[in-house]
């Protein structure tokens, strides 16, 4: 076959030759071939004829084809397999299954040069320093586990979209604590402000529909401090965030990849999980250096200090001694009944504060009507009515570990449980004034033994410094190595 390349040097060569023949001997063609160009003056490529009819009938009867297209116009989405299978239970026998890739082209087609338009997706240009954008994603798809136990988590996210510059946060919820603690680490972080940031409708940044305020109070406080300007996607749009949510499915690839290396997806702590996270968005930011630096120029300055990572309430403390946080019940001390007092909310932990001091720090709970009760708050009180403790709302809060349960248990059984809850709650009382491990030792020496168990027995214990053996008593007797000499004397033996 003649090559475009073969005929530009016949059409040199012409001009050079007296004989076509000559020229069409060099040029790698026949003579004809040579005179056929010539005349032409076309290149092989131009002269090519367009392939635009069918080389077979078409499998497809034009009037059932016209049912398809009304199907095709009314259901965008519809799949062409589900067509044609509609069209055999239609037409028995009049379409084979080895029809279907014929009838799948032919529908692609249709949608190409007939059908409606697809969405279209507009590159942006982010100038540096100028836009930011952060969203929380879940992270257990990935299997992390924290000594074992599956550590169901989330991570703030945060990404310049000029640089691709990332970091993010280890949190539980979308709430505007931990959206305040992620952002603000990424902007110490990053050591500047950039111009805009662009978040999702998230509740803890963005009012319900209908608010005059488009941004919460909360939210607008923390752009206020930094001074940077809010912006958020439309609702059922997260192209328009495009760029965090490509990060995140990169960023979640990467761990995946990352753990696979380590060999293990167990970590020791929590503590031990976020730094393997911190090297791992440095070595994802070691490529972004110089864009980054052009970032870094244009950024504006922090602040002198960081904006309240909480968000304060006031709360009444009621005659059950607890307060209500957040749809969750905490327990305070009893002195504090009837007093008002104010609840710090971090994105981990809630702070409560009277008279200027803080006075407790309270694991936050997830979920609703949860409850977090100290023993401690309330035994004083228990102890002067132990017949409430029987069917107390909060009793299971009130067994600080599986040994107090079990003594519980065996009260119970040797002394009834009314006498069993009186001296259960000394033994509690006792934990709260003394040492709940001590108790805690006494209880397990007593439960192992069989014994009977009552207050007295546990405060005696307790007060003697008494301390039970260890859970475990293992002995190894000395290893006699000579043993293994003796192996070798036989197996010389053995040999002669």
């Amino acid at each position: 076959m003649v090559t475009d390349n073969q005929v530009r040097i016949l059409m040199k060569l012409v001009n050079q030759e007296k004989l076509l023949k000559t020229a069409a001997a060099k040029a790698g063609m026949s003579e004809k071939t040579a005179r056929k160009y010539r005349k032409s003056a076309k290149l092989p490529s131009q002269c090519k004829v367009v392939h635009d009819w069918r080389t077979r009938q078409d499998p497809i009867d034009p009037e059932d084809w016209r049912l398809v297209e009304e199907v095709l116009e009314n259901n965008d989405g519809i799949e062409a397999k589900t067509l044609f299978e509609f069209l055999q239970r239609e037409y028995p026998g009049k379409y084979q299954d080895g029809q279907l890739r014929t009838f799948q082209r032919r529908v692609k087609l249709w949608r190409a040069l007939e059908g409606p338009g697809n969405e279209v997706f507009f590159p942006q240009i982010y100038k540096p320093g100028e836009w930011c954008e952060s969203d929380f994603t879940r992270m257990k798809s990935l299997g992390i586990t924290i000594n074992g136990i599956p550590f169901d988590h989330m991570l703030y996210h945060f990404v310049l979209c000029r640089s691709n510059w990332e970091t993010g946060t280890v949190c539980f919820s979308e709430s505007y604590e931990s959206l305040s603690a992620g952002l603000q680490n990424a902007l110490w972080k990053l050591g500047g402000v950039p111009k805009y940031h662009r978040t999702d409708n998230l509740t803890s940044a963005v009012n319900k529909v209908g608010n005059p305020e488009v941004f919460t109070d909360n939210y607008r406080g923390l752009a206020g401090h930094y001074h940077f300007d809010s912006q958020k996607i439309q609702p059922g749009c997260p192209n328009e965030n495009g760029d965090i949510e490509q990060r995140h499915h990169r960023l979640k690839k990467a761990v995946d990849q990352a753990l696979m290396l380590r060999g293990s997806r167990d970590f020791a702590s929590r503590e031990e999980y976020e730094q393997f996270l911190s090297k791992l968005f440095d070595q994802l930011n070691s490529g972004r250096k110089e864009r980054l630096k052009e970032e870094l120029a244009l950024l504006r300055r922090l602040p002198r200090k960081r904006h309240d990572d909480f968000t304060q309430i006031k709360c009444k403390v009621t005659r059950f001694s607890t307060i209500r946080v957040l749809k969750n019940s905490y327990s305070l001390h009893s002195r504090l009944i009837g007093e008002q007092v104010k609840a710090r909310i971090y994105a981990n932990h809630i702070e409560v504060w009277y008279a200027q001091r803080k006075i407790e720090q309270l694991p936050r709970l997830r979920g609703e009507n949860g409850h977090c009760i100290n023993y401690r708050h309330i035994i004083d009180w228990l102890v002067r009515k132990p017949g409430a403790f029987k069917n107390y709302r909060y009793k299971d809060d009130l067994f600080p570990t599986s040994q107090f349960r079990m003594a519980y248990d065996l009260l119970c059984c040797q002394h009834g449980w009314k006498q069993g809850n009186k001296h259960y709650l000394k033994i509690l009382r006792l934990a709260a004034k003394e040492s709940e491990t001590l108790v805690n030792e006494s209880l397990r020496f007593l439960v192992r033994r069989g014994d009977d168990i009552d207050s007295e027995t546990v405060e005696g214990m307790v007060e003697s410094g008494l301390r039970p053996p260890p859970v475990t008593d293992v002995k190894v007797e000395q290893i006699d190595l000579s043993i293994y000499d003796k192996l070798l004397e036989y197996q010389e033996l053995l040999t002669v």
